[in-house]
């Protein structure tokens, strides 16, 4: 009597080995953006700070001693078939550290979840970075990377 395997048993390890290299393909979830400014670390983490507000994201931790902000925004109006799903939270997360040459290096971290309620409670699931997330550390990266032109005057 021969033992056969069923039709399905014979591609089964070549099936776990391309799933798994597939789960491998995605690439980073987050986005990293890094730029430098003429201003002092702490004049450049109080202008991040304001201007994460300005971007319409509500700060929800920062650490004054290492200069890091960490600012999210809930997406309320994104729809999913999951029951479970509640919205997406947007989350950036700003660094500010002094660099060589008397410049401040400034970097970003974006990112995106969706939140799901779960019987555990609610839980965070990341997702590819929104468009929203990464325009905002662009945007707050660049308004306090540029330097201030003191003779000009707005208006």
């Amino acid at each position: 009597m021969s033992s056969r395997l069923p039709l399905f048993g014979a591609a089964l390890p070549s099936l776990l080995l391309g799933a798994g290299l597939a789960g491998c393909v995605g690439g980073a979830l987050a986005s990293t953006v890094s730029r430098t400014s003429p201003a002092a670390p702490p004049d450049a983490f109080t202008c991040i700070q304001e201007q994460l507000k300005k971007a319409g994201f509500r700060r929800s931790s920062y650490d004054t001693d290492a200069l890091r902000v960490t600012g999210q925004k809930f997406n309320e109006s994104a729809r999913r078939s999951d029951v479970q799903f509640r919205r997406l939270v947007d989350r950036v997360e700003f660094e500010v550290s002094p660099d060589s040459g008397g410049v401040t290096r400034l970097t970003a971290e974006a990112a995106t979840f969706a939140e799901r309620m779960t019987h555990r409670g609610p839980t965070e699931e990341q997702e590819k970075t929104s468009e929203i997330a990464r325009a905002a550390a662009d945007t707050v990266l660049e308004r306090c990377s540029t330097p201030v032109d003191s003779t000009q005057v707005p208006g």
